[in-house]
């Protein structure tokens, strides 16, 4: 379903530009976005859990390449890469677009809690009622494809690091998990969940960057637990920051957030992570090649 899916935002992109709402160019900018819009895009952009799902999808991908015939490992690199890079132009314009349409309808109608509810009003503007009942039906199908592939994922990358529980065991209890925590609902979700993608995405950021680079110092785990041993306290802390008020307002969290505030860069902006990271990474690469350095000059004496 989600090439359906992605041929009626297709037909509503054809609309939107042949009929748009308003000029996208003279609507309000909210006051979060008036400045730092680059970072708050970024840290928002934590909530659609791309950077989670892509480290479970991968396993998907690369079953798939392989099921088609696929055995060298070069190859298979190369033609993740390719179709990675499909992906991102593709959902880069898709954003892009839902971005312009978006800000255009701001003419018609007021800033929406979410990005759900603006989508069905946009559909509803154009299509009326029948593009509503359209929308429910392909949303739902289309979330449901990708339920499926995410619980599977998790379920074989479960099943690998821990063999003796079965594959379907992981299945039904990423099903019932699942579930459970859909029916407390979406922003109740987004609040609890804000502290774990906090804390977790720093982490996926860098050993996403670190993957890339791993040819560079030869997959050396020495770097991979450096980088992520200085990431994992400041994402910690930023998890704190983000966490309901219930959590956030002891004295001692209170204490942390402000030592952290004080001595870290970019704490203000959610990012108190990257220096200690880039750090971290440094750090490692110097061990690494010291120790590269050292091996050599043990060789040639």
């Amino acid at each position: 379903m989600n090439p359906a899916f992605l041929i009626l935002l297709a037909i509503i992109f054809g609309i939107s530009f042949s009929s748009p709402m308003g000029n996208a160019a003279t609507s309000h900018i909210t006051s979060d976005y008036q400045g730092g819009a680059f970072l708050n895009g970024f840290l928002q952009g934590y909530n659609t859990m791309d950077a989670l799902a892509a480290l479970l999808f991968g396993i998907v991908v690369i079953t798939s390449i392989r099921g088609l015939g696929q055995n060298n490992s070069t190859a298979i690199a190369k033609t993740a890469a390719k179709s990675s890079l499909l992906s991102i132009s593709l959902e880069a314009f898709i954003y892009l677009v839902l971005i312009w349409i978006g800000a255009t309808s701001l003419t018609h109608f007021k800033i929406s809690a979410d990005g759900g509810i603006a989508f069905s009003q946009i559909v509803s503007y154009f299509m009326g009622i029948p593009g509503e009942i359209i929308l429910a039906i392909m949303a739902t199908l289309t979330c449901l494809t990708t339920a499926v592939g995410l619980i599977s994922s998790f379920a074989e990358a479960l099943h690998t690091k821990f063999p003796k529980l079965s594959y379907r065991f992981w299945n039904i209890l990423s099903c019932v998990a699942s579930f459970l925590i859909a029916n407390i609902g979406l922003e109740q979700i987004i609040s609890w969940s804000t502290p774990m993608l906090m804390f977790l995405y720093p982490l996926a950021i860098t050993l996403i960057i670190l993957s890339i680079m791993s040819p560079i110092f030869e997959h050396d785990s020495i770097v991979y637990v450096i980088t992520t041993a200085f990431t994992i306290i400041p994402a910690f802390i930023d998890a704190l920051s983000s966490a309901p008020a219930i959590i956030a307002d002891q004295n001692l969290i209170q204490m942390i957030l402000k030592w952290d505030k004080m001595y870290l860069p970019f704490a203000k902006l959610g990012m108190d992570w990257f220096i200690p990271a880039l750090i971290g990474l440094l750090l490692g690469l110097t061990i690494h090649y010291g120790q590269l350095v050292m091996k050599r000059s043990k060789v040639t004496d």
